[in-house]
């Protein structure tokens, strides 16, 4: 059984405030210049953490800060600073 979905019209034709706008373009400026993890999924690095240790692994997650790295023993996750690549 098919549901046909109409728009919301609930927001269009709603005027946006000034406000509104420099506050999403400011947001959009301030991710464009915030830094970003270099490893994709699926690179093998090595992770060196005072707390969790040294853990080699692939990359299985990423975030603009942070990755995952999978490892034998689980999934560890560091800040994308504390991370190399494995030679």
């Amino acid at each position: 059984m098919a549901k046909d979905y109409t728009q919301d019209l609930a927001r269009m034709g709603r005027p946006v405030s000034l406000g509104t706008a420099l506050a999403g373009a400011w947001g959009r400026t301030l991710t464009a210049f915030s830094p970003r993890c270099p490893y994709r999924v699926g690179d093998t690095v090595i992770g060196d953490d005072p707390f969790s240790g040294r853990r080699e692994g692939v990359v299985v997650w990423q975030d603009r800060r942070s990755v995952g790295v999978k490892t034998p023993y689980g999934v560890f996750f560091f800040d994308h600073r504390l991370v190399k690549p494995l030679d």
